[in-house]
C-alpha cells in the first residue's frame, strides 16, 4: 500500500464519522480535498516550494489516526505550571475536557472545539473554514481528515486580557493527528492565542495542522506557536490569516522539536492600513530539519508588514527559509521589511535562505535581506577574558542572537515560556535567565 493510498483508505473508513458529516457543503469539500490529494500526492522536491524539504523519511512510515493515547496528565501539569487562564487540550487529535480549564470565559468570548462549532455555528464555520484549493496537498489532506480542533470567537469590541492556550499532545506510538483550528475576531476585538505542540520522548508521530484566522476591522490578534514535539516526530503546519482594514496580526513561530518541521505562514490584506508582524525562532540540532515558508499579500494601499526569522543550526541540523512579499498593483504606500538571519554552530550544519519581493506598485518602501554567520572568535575571547567559561560564553552569544526575535513575543508570560524553551536546549542554559 502506498503512502497516498493509506490516507485515502483512512478517509473512506472514517468520512461518515467526522464532525459535520451531515453538512452537504463540508462533505462535498472533504471529498474534493481527498481527490486533490489522490491526484497530487505528497509534495516532492521537484516542486519549487518543496525543493529543499524532502518528505521521503515520512513516506516510509505508517501512522494511525486511532492510536491508543497515553496518560499525559503529568506532562500537562508540568507545561501549565502556575499559569491559570484558559486551556483547551487535545491528545492525539481528540479533545480531552478533563485536562483543560474553560470555566471563566468572559462575556463575548467563545472557546471550544471545531466539532461543537460545526454542530451549533455551522454558518460561521463555513465562512472561515477555507477551501480544498488552499495551500499544498498537505493542507488538502488536513481538510479531508480533520476530526477536530480549536474554535475561538471574539465578539465585537471584546478585549481578552489573558492568553488562550491550546495544547496538542502527540502521545500514542505512530499516532497521526489532523487538527484544524479556526479563530474569528470581530471588529475591535483583541486576543492572544497560544498553540502548544508537545510529545512523548521516543515517539514517532505525525501532526498535520492548519490554523485559519479571520481578523475584522480594528481587531488585534497575536498568534504564537510553540512547537516542542519529540525528536522523532513529523510536524506539518499551515497558518492562514485574512485581515480587514486597520487590523493588526502578529504571528510568532518558535520551532524547537520534531525530526522534520514545516511551517507555511501567510496573511492577506483585504483593507487599507492593516499591519502584520511575522516573527520566528528555530533551533535545529542533531539531524533535525526546519522549514519556514511565508507569504504576505499586500493587496491594498498603506499596509505595513515587518518580518524577522532567526535560526540556530547545530550538528547536522538544517534550516530552510523562503519568504515572499507580493505588492499588488495599486498597493501604494506599502511598507514591507523582511529579514532572515542564520547562525551556524558546526561545519556540517546547513541553511538555505531565499527572501523574495514581487512589487507591482510604484510608491512603496520595501527591503529584504539574509545573513549567515558563525560565532565571533573575538566576542568569545572578550567573554572568556571576563571570567566566563567556554560553554557559558558560547551560550551568551547564541542566546543573544535570538533574543531580539524572542523579545517581540507578547505577552510577557508567553515570551518567558518561549525563552525558557530555547535556553533548555543549551547545556547550562539555565544560567542565561538574567539576559531576559
Amino acid at each position: 500500500m502506498t503512502a497516498v493510498q493509506a490516507w485515502i483508505d483512512d478517509f473512506s473508513a472514517r468520512q461518515g464519522d467526522l464532525p459535520g458529516a451531515s453538512l452537504p457543503w463540508l462533505a462535498a469539500m472533504r471529498k474534493r480535498a481527498i481527490d486533490r490529494f489522490a491526484a497530487e500526492g505528497w509534495p516532492t522536491t521537484r516542486q519549487e516550494d518543496w525543493r529543499h524539504t524532502s518528505l521521503a523519511p515520512l513516506l516510509q512510515l505508517s501512522f494511525d489516526t486511532r492510536a491508543t493515547s497515553r496518560d499525559v496528565s503529568a506532562k500537562l501539569r508540568e507545561l501549565r505550571g502556575d499559569d491559570g487562564g484558559l486551556w483547551l487540550v487535545f491528545v492525539d487529535g481528540r479533545y480531552e475536557p478533563s485536562l483543560g480549564t474553560l470555566d471563566t470565559l468572559p462575556a463575548g468570548v467563545r472557546v471550544g472545539t471545531l466539532a461543537d462549532a460545526l454542530a451549533h455555528e455551522a454558518d460561521l464555520v463555513q465562512e472561515v473554514y477555507g477551501e480544498e484549493t488552499d495551500g499544498s496537498s498537505v493542507a488538502a489532506l488536513n481538510l479531508a481528515l480533520a476530526s477536530d480542533g480549536a474554535f475561538v470567537h471574539l465578539a465585537r469590541g471584546v478585549v481578552m486580557e489573558s492568553p488562550i492556550h491550546i495544547v496538542f499532545v502527540a502521545s500514542g506510538e505512530r499516532a497521526a493527528a489532523f487538527p484544524r483550528n479556526l479563530y474569528v475576531a470581530e471588529a475591535g476585538a483583541q486576543g492572544n492565542i497560544v498553540e502548544h505542540y508537545i510529545g512523548e520522548a521516543g515517539n514517532v508521530t505525525l501532526t498535520n495542522t492548519v490554523s485559519r484566522l479571520k481578523i475584522d476591522t480594528d481587531a488585534r490578534v497575536t498568534h504564537t506557536r510553540l512547537q516542542q514535539e519529540a525528536d522523532d516526530a513529523f510536524h506539518l503546519a499551515a497558518v492562514d490569516a485574512e485581515q480587514a482594514g486597520k487590523s493588526f496580526f502578529a504571528s510568532n513561530s518558535v520551532s524547537l522539536g520534531a525530526r522534520l518541521a514545516r511551517h507555511d505562514i501567510g496573511t492577506r490584506f483585504d483593507g487599507e492600513r492593516a499591519e502584520t508582524q511575522l516573527n520566528g525562532v528555530y533551533f535545529a540540532n542533531g539531524q533535525r530539519h526546519v522549514d519556514h515558508h511565508t507569504m504576505i499579500g499586500h493587496a491594498k494601499p498603506n499596509c505595513v508588514s515587518h518580518e524577522q526569522y532567526r535560526g540556530i543550526l547545530a550538528d547536522r541540523g538544517r534550516g530552510v527559509f523562503r519568504g515572499r512579499i507580493v505588492v499588488a498593483p495599486g498597493a501604494d504606500g506599502t511598507d514591507a521589511i523582511q529579514r532572515n538571519d542564520s547562525l551556524l554552530l558546526s561545519k556540517l550544519a546547513r541553511t538555505d535562505s531565499r527572501p523574495e519581493l514581487e512589487i507591482y506598485a510604484e510608491d512603496v518602501r520595501c527591503t529584504h535581506g539574509a545573513t549567515i554567520g558563525q560565532l565571533s572568535d573575538e566576542s568569545l575571547f572578550y567573554l572568556r577574558a571576563r571570567g566566563l567559561d567556554e560553554i557559558h560564553a558560547r551560550n551568551v552569544l547564541i542566546y543573544g542572537f535570538v533574543l531580539q526575535a524572542l523579545a517581540r513575543i507578547e505577552p510577557v508570560p508567553v515570551r518567558q515560556r518561549a525563552s525558557h524553551a530555547v535556553r533548555a536546549l543549551m547545556p547550562g542554559g539555565e544560567m542565561l535567565g538574567e539576559l531576559e
